[in-house]
């Protein structure tokens, strides 16, 4: 680890360098910090339940409604190919609202990205069909995916930053684990949506319109969270950093901004991203191609296949607070191990086992996949920001999580219809990958610091 690399987090107070004997350590206001995790719940829930339903329809329907015009093998690898629009947006969001946020506060950029983020997904679910436009649909279609990409780089980090920021020194990780909890509890919303609607509509009436009620129901979400993110004050640790911020730190442009973190701490910012690459290409293996694979080579039914995720996304939810909890007693790095584990297990059996058309084993094995996601999610949060100062916390979280998802998730689904239509062995490729993802993990975390019992706010 270079010298850079090790001199991160430091406590401000009489002791801290640069502090004057007068200053004390920023204070945590429990109410604010109940409120800054309920607000950013809801901003993470509005995003998995939006790529939640957009991952399984465009694994399912999207393919015969914006690219019925094409044969039917590149029409799925096209519906994929959007998906990952949206993915490849998202360091760029990251990388300007994350820089924004650094400058000017983690709060005001949030209330923008959530309403970015909830209108685009409102326009999804108002968009007509290439029957109705031609080559408009898809092409509106990219487009607001990469408007809702560029604005969930910016809210996904955003919010972890801002409840890690608020949160009790010692109980960070549980703060992350509630957060985290959003994304399960999304996906589980939007899967039951989907399920009911596969279950009480005619096929007909689902492919006409009844696919755009869970876009259209992210308005409620939206609404929600701009109620409660309203009452949010800014973090004490942003405070804290803007007193001791001169008038040249002041003075600098976002993309400076955004360059000083990639220059001064480079070798973290690949740790960062390498570390989440797991999480990030084994997400869309279980909740996006799997999809398609249980129904188009396994035979399952929709209703099946959306119930099997519904189950495993409950069995998850605990391993989110148990997990973020479990860091503040054992460190993150530990924990965060055990969750990489339980991927590893599931990566290699997750193929076989479906393959076994055994559904109560198959539930499991997705399950297992999402409480190891579920529970380095929970680390992840409080993990990445004690990996950077707070003058460039936004910037390096966003720029880990999304270039993660740009190059170890979004490519995912494509590569995997890819593989299958090219290849006789795709499931021993894909799970290849799988456990090639867990490795790499495994071996940029372990050079990640532990400070979990270090204080956040710094020089």
């Amino acid at each position: 680890m270079t010298s850079n690399d090790s001199s991160m987090i430091t406590p401000a107070g009489p002791a801290a360098e640069g502090n004057s004997p007068a200053e004390e350590a920023p204070t945590f206001d429990p109410k604010t910090a109940r409120t800054a995790v309920v607000s950013g719940t809801f901003g993470t829930a509005l995003e998995w339940f939006d790529f939640a339903v957009y991952g399984t329809l465009s694994a399912t329907l999207f393919p015969a409604l914006f690219f019925a015009n094409v044969e039917a093998d590149t029409a799925i690898l096209a519906s994929f190919a959007t998906f990952g629009a949206g993915m490849a947006a998202r360091p760029l969001g990251g990388v300007f609202f994350g820089a924004l946020g650094d400058k000017i506060g983690r709060r005001n950029v949030l209330m923008f990205t959530l309403v970015m983020m909830g209108s685009a997904s409102v326009l999804i679910g108002l968009l007509p069909t290439a029957d109705l436009i031609g080559i408009w649909a898809p092409t509106l279609l990219v487009m607001l995916r990469f408007l809702q990409g560029f604005a969930l780089g910016g809210e996904a980090s955003g919010v972890q930053v801002l409840v890690t920021e608020h949160a009790p020194a010692d109980k960070r990780g549980m703060y992350g684990g509630i957060l985290a909890v959003g994304s399960p509890v999304a996906q589980t919303c939007a899967s039951l949506t989907l399920t009911g609607l596969a279950l009480f509509l005619s096929e007909e009436a689902f492919q006409s319109w009844g696919w755009r009620i869970p876009f259209l129901m992210g308005v409620l979400l939206l609404l929600v969270g701009v109620w409660i993110r309203r009452s949010i004050e800014e973090t004490p640790a942003f405070r804290e950093s803007q007193k001791q911020a001169k008038a040249k730190a002041a003075q600098e442009e976002p993309q400076e901004k955004a360059l000083k973190v990639i220059v001064k701490r480079p070798g973290t910012v690949i740790k960062l991203i390498c570390s989440w690459a797991a999480s990030a290409g084994l997400f869309w293996i279980c909740v996006t191609y799997a999809v398609n694979y249980l129904t188009s080579v396994l035979g399952y039914d929709n209703s099946i296949t959306f119930s099997l995720l519904v189950i495993a996304n409950v069995i998850s939810i605990p391993a989110a607070v148990f997990g973020g909890r479990l860091s503040d007693v054992l460190g993150r790095k530990k924990v965060f191990f055990i969750g990489l584990l339980m991927q590893g297990i599931a990566a290699a059996s997750m193929f076989p086992i479906m393959n076994s058309m055994n559904y109560p084993l198959s539930v499991a094995v997705i399950a297992l996949a999402l409480c190891g996601i579920q529970m380095t999610a929970a680390v992840q949060a409080p993990f990445f920001a004690e990996a950077l100062p707070t003058r460039m916390r936004y910037t390096g979280s966003a720029l880990g999580m999304t270039f993660a998802g740009l190059i170890f998730g979004a490519p995912i689904p494509f590569i995997a219809a890819w593989i299958f239509q090219h290849s006789e062995n795709g499931t021993t490729a894909l799970t290849a990958i799988g456990v090639g993802l867990v490795l790499i993990s495994m071996i940029a975390s372990a050079f990640l610091p532990e400070r979990s019992k270090e204080a956040l706010h710094d020089n």
